[in-house]
């Protein structure tokens, strides 16, 4: 059991940020599936990277993306992720830093 202090710092620890939150981010990082639930129970999958215990969320789109540079610039190694739009009109673009 938990005080409410330690359940309300946890919880905000673990919240997930965006992979466009970060400045730059190395092609070799370790990337992970977590289940999550919808608030009907509906459950799906997300990827996720994490760095200085911080997760971030790689949405599917950038992985196709990141697939597509990798394929044409093999030696490429750090990439930075720009987001436009919200919601269900979010888009990203992948930017290749070397």
């Amino acid at each position: 059991m938990s005080t409410i202090r330690e359940h309300v710092l946890k919880t905000e620890n673990e919240q997930i940020k965006n992979i466009s939150d970060l400045d730059e981010v190395s092609t070799e990082i370790d990337i992970k599936q977590e289940e999550c639930a919808k608030s009907d129970g509906e459950k799906f999958t997300i990827y996720i990277i994490t760095i200085d215990n911080i997760k971030y969320r790689v949405p599917v789109s950038v992985l196709k993306y990141l697939k597509t540079l990798i394929i044409e610039k093999p030696g490429m190694t750090k990439f930075k992720v720009k987001k436009t739009g919200e919601g269900m009109d979010t888009s990203y673009t992948v930017i290749p830093l070397d």
